[in-house]
């Protein structure tokens, strides 16, 4: 039987770049390894699965080429703007059903954005036995003079060990060394690195992001990890704005440049409560799997 898989970019930068994901809709009656197989044929960091839910929008699962996940931003954003330009769902609000429970979904013309929950960070005093901040910045070629601020874990529900840089130079430079940054995210429970510089211009930081752990050397844009960096820029670095453009991927090779767009939402006493994290996709083309 052939499968048919959509690739949408996701987080594009107007027609441009994006992180591409596979989309397979009607998923309902695939078994997980039929989902992990085809995920593996597809070969992109990940492809989401759409089938019926009985309490949200839809029910998505998400693989990457060697295992399944909990949650992917690009592929949700992905998912929901495809299911949107096909009218399979109808705004402004819809949601996702995930192996780690609900999240709501706005949906803004092209664009989709996912609910994220509160931060939560783990600073060097608290890191798993092993792990430092000095065997995180060797695990990327760098040195202590090199970063704004000891690396620290920050997770709105997935974790990513956050690293700032002095300056977004530095980012062409990395030297990453991926079995060590596995090995790391592992001891974490986190998803991978997310390495970061602020910015002066329109974007408040641009980033480079690595999961090896999870098949994925570098990807092009992650939702997941922008809104942990965004809550970093509010609560570590004074950032008061409540939404911030983050950019991705153009310091890959070749340069993918994403777009992504956080929202913050705060409580009465000024603290982060929860975040959206979003962006428009594109349909780039379809592919037929046996």
């Amino acid at each position: 039987m052939a499968h048919t898989v959509n690739i949408v970019n996701a987080f594009v930068d107007g027609d441009q770049g994006g992180n591409p994901a596979g989309v397979v809709l009607e998923a309902d009656a695939l078994s997980a390894q039929e989902k992990q197989r085809i995920a593996q044929l597809v070969g992109l960091s990940e492809t989401a699965f759409v089938s019926r839910s009985q309490v949200a929008g839809v029910k998505l699962e998400f693989f990457t080429p060697t295992r399944q996940i909990a949650h992917c931003g690009h592929a949700t954003i992905a998912a929901f703007a495809l299911l949107a330009q096909r009218g399979l769902v109808r705004g402004p609000e819809s949601s996702k059903e995930t192996i780690d429970g609900l999240r709501r979904i706005v949906l803004r013309g092209e664009a989709a954005f996912m609910e994220q929950l509160a931060p939560s960070y783990v600073d060097e005093a608290d890191f798993a036995p092993g792990v430092s901040g000095a065997r995180i910045l060797a695990s990327l070629g760098l040195d202590p003079a090199q970063v704004a601020a000891p690396p620290c874990v920050v997770g709105t529900g997935n974790r990513f060990v956050l690293v700032h840089l002095r300056t977004e130079a530095l980012l062409a430079g990395l030297a990453p060394d991926m079995a060590e940054i596995a090995a790391v995210s592992v001891a974490f429970g986190a998803i991978g690195y997310y390495v970061f510089a602020t910015t002066g211009g329109e974007f408040a930081a641009s980033a480079r992001m690595f999961a090896p752990h999870y098949g994925i050397e570098e990807e092009a844009a992650t939702g997941m990890a922008a809104g942990p960096l965004a809550c970093y820029l509010h609560d570590r670095l004074g950032v008061s704005q409540p939404r911030l453009l983050i950019r991705q991927g153009a310091w890959m090779s070749p340069p993918s440049p994403s777009r992504i767009v956080v929202e913050l939402q705060f409580d009465d006493a000024g603290r982060i409560e929860g975040l959206y994290a979003g962006g428009a996709a594109r349909l780039a083309s379809t592919v037929s799997l046996m």
